[in-house]
């Protein structure tokens, strides 16, 4: 018996950097992601949070997981600057991820350098319109 259409969570298992952002997605690897992207050191996963105010201690775990390969955390939060909550930016210092929040674009484009310079770079990275 065939099963029906199966979703599998978005995952790119590698490195590559974003060649293109906005109506809602992201180009990277000669593919196309509709929403929002995690990108760690284990690869490109599709990332929940549609907005800033959504992103979580839990949103932001496989950071966590993964903080021993990873230098440096850049937070793209959409079209305008917005701090983390405060109780999220504890838990990551805590944690030991340095970070900066940025607007979406400007993280694309600095982690597209970092990635070029091969440095130890991750990004949760929000949809912009």
């Amino acid at each position: 018996m065939m099963a029906g259409l199966v979703i599998r969570d978005a995952h790119f298992p590698g490195r590559a950097p974003i060649d293109a952002y906005g109506n809602g997605g992201f180009r990277f690897a000669q593919m196309s992601h509709r929403g929002s992207l995690m990108c760690v050191p284990s690869g490109i996963y599709g990332w929940e949070p549609q907005e800033s105010g959504e992103i979580t201690f839990d949103s932001l775990a496989r950071v966590l997981d993964e903080r021993n390969e990873i230098d440096v955390l850049l937070l793209g939060v959409g079209t305008v600057p917005f701090p983390l909550q405060a109780q999220v930016a504890a838990a990551l210092r805590s944690g030991g991820v340095r970070f900066d929040t940025m607007t979406t674009g400007a993280a694309v484009r600095t982690f597209n350098v970092m990635v070029s310079e091969e440095r130890r770079v991750a990004a949760a990275l929000i949809a912009v319109s």
